[in-house]
């Protein structure tokens, strides 16, 4: 509708300042012609927009003009853009969000514009599925009050199969996949990821971050997950029962190789030994592992001492 569209026009030029009719075209899907008419009609009404001529010309609002929404200091700010909706993935809500957004960065102060902004950049949803399954985030307000404002994190990591250890990074941002969360820092040897659920005791430290001025999140975590889907993963053929079958193939990369009326005999890969031994002792009587040998040997003696300790 019309109305809508002058609206829209009116919160991209409040939002970035100076816009070309063909910027304009493009981020609300019109002609240049329409653009044209959509000036007019918003000069005759009376809002102070203008045309600049020349090679970095453009249509441009008058900049004592603006519409007015309550305001919001930057604790609210940080917490609105910190929690943005897990459901982007659906496509009518993800245009509402974009749109609201668009509202909220047309109203604000230049000095929060800017704050926002840098904010949103510390945050990426990928929508695509994972194999994770129900995440513990007690960790995750810490986390994200630290991505925020950019202030140095210590906690203690987990890994499956591994000793916990002590960790300082530099927080750079955090992704949502599937049900899982991540923090992207910077560490003594380079970018790592560490995932939330496994992060235990945050402390925030009263030291900023050195944030790389080039760092795009988004882009990051697009290239990281093409070179992680491109590594030699550690696969394992286990014989398991059907429900643990059904339970596990729709967290993992896998492959049926035999079906039973009681088992189905899968290939499936785990990053190394230690998260497959971890795992496959996870799943006791119902897992058996039929390759590689090391592991099933492995597996075998773990689950002695267990035994043994469990009759000592």
């Amino acid at each position: 509708m019309k109305a809508d569209r002058l609206l829209s026009v009116l919160l991209q030029l409040q939002a970035h300042g100076r816009l070309t009719s063909r910027d304009l075209a493009s981020r609300l899907e019109v002609s240049e012609r329409t653009v044209h008419r959509d000036m007019e009609a918003l000069s005759a009404s009376g809002v102070p927009v203008y045309a600049l001529r020349g090679s970095r010309g453009g249509w441009q609002l008058d900049e004592d003009w603006r519409t007015q929404v309550p305001g919001l200091d930057e604790i609210e700010l940080r917490g609105l853009m910190m929690a943005q909706p897990r459901i982007i993935g659906d496509a009518p809500l993800a245009a509402a969000a974009e749109r609201a957004y668009g509202k909220l960065m047309a109203a604000l102060p230049n000095a929060l514009r800017d704050k926002a902004a840098s904010i949103r950049q510390r945050l990426f949803v990928d929508i695509e599925g994972w194999h994770g399954s129900n995440e513990d985030l007690t960790s995750l307000p810490v986390v994200q009050d630290a991505v925020s404002r950019d202030r140095k994190l210590r906690f203690h990591y987990c890994p499956p199969g591994r000793e916990r250890s002590e960790r300082v990074v530099d927080p750079l941002g955090i992704v949502a996949k599937g049900s899982s969360w991540y923090l992207v820092a910077q560490t003594p040897r380079g970018y790592r990821t560490y995932r939330v659920s496994r992060i235990e005791q945050p402390e925030l430290l009263d030291v900023a971050c050195a944030r790389p001025p080039a760092f795009d999140l988004a882009s990051w975590w697009k290239n990281s997950m093409q070179q992680f889907q491109g590594i030699a993963r550690y696969e394992v053929t286990l014989r398991l029962d059907r429900k643990v079958a059904k339970w596990i193939t729709t967290r993992r990369i896998a492959s049926i190789i035999d079906e039973s009326a009681d088992h189905v005999t899968v290939q499936i890969q785990f990053d190394d030994e230690h998260e497959a031994c971890f795992v496959a002792l996870g799943m006791g009587s119902r897992a058996e592992v039929l390759a590689p040998a090391k592991l099933r040997q492995r597996v075998l003696a773990e689950a002695a001492a267990v035994a043994a300790t469990a009759s000592a």
